[in-house]
């Protein structure tokens, strides 16, 4: 036996006994619609929520949106795009779209944050190659707050995960604000109701 297993065996031996964890509170509060305090709170970070007009298409609010984009890669059925996700092999050919588009699985209000794992990616790069991304998210599926957010079944199960939050930004120590510095320039949420049909 080893010092590093007498170590080992010694610390089992006199581990405590293990106790349950706290149960944490959810600080449930009041939110008297969490579309509105989403749209303000990702504003603040300099995010955008875009509503798409009744009787027109995702696909073609998206071209109105960014008329001069010529690559427009979609990680759902939703939006055909120019390119879908599935054609893409590697990242790296992820470096000329202009826009981006995903279905977020929730968002957060108090943050104005998306929930976005690889499942929704599809390939991790769409959501920081490229010079735009859209995020789909239905309203049905923003939470209060991050405690609850900490709470969504999605962090059990995903490899990857982030909680995105308006576009890519750096300050100075002068306070000088830039966007999209070292990812995509802008973020915009549509408001959109899930469909079974997204990948």
């Amino acid at each position: 036996m080893t010092t590093r297993d007498r170590i080992l065996a010694r610390v089992r031996r006199n581990q405590p006994p293990p106790v349950p964890l706290p149960d944490i509170p959810r600080f449930d509060r009041e939110t008297h619609s969490p579309l509105e305090t989403f749209s303000a709170a990702l504003a603040r970070m300099g995010g955008a929520v875009a509503h798409c007009p009744a009787g027109l298409s995702l696909d073609s609010f998206i071209f109105e949106r960014f008329p001069k984009a010529l690559v427009i890669c979609s990680a759902t059925t939703e939006v055909r795009g120019t390119q879908s996700i599935e054609s893409v092999r590697q990242a790296a050919e992820l470096d000329n779209v202009d826009v981006g588009v995903l279905r977020a699985a929730f968002g957060v209000a108090e943050t104005g944050s998306v929930w976005v794992s690889e499942k929704e990616f599809g390939v991790n790069a769409l959501g920081f190659l490229p010079q735009h991304l859209v995020v789909l998210l239905d309203p049905k599926d923003i939470v209060p707050d991050l405690h609850h957010a900490y709470l969504q079944p999605g962090f059990l199960h995903a490899r990857y995960a982030v909680l995105m939050t308006g576009p890519s930004a750096t300050a100075d120590i002068e306070g000088v604000l830039v966007r999209g510095a070292q990812g995509v320039r802008s973020l915009t949420v549509i408001p959109s109701p899930a469909r079974s049909s997204t990948s």
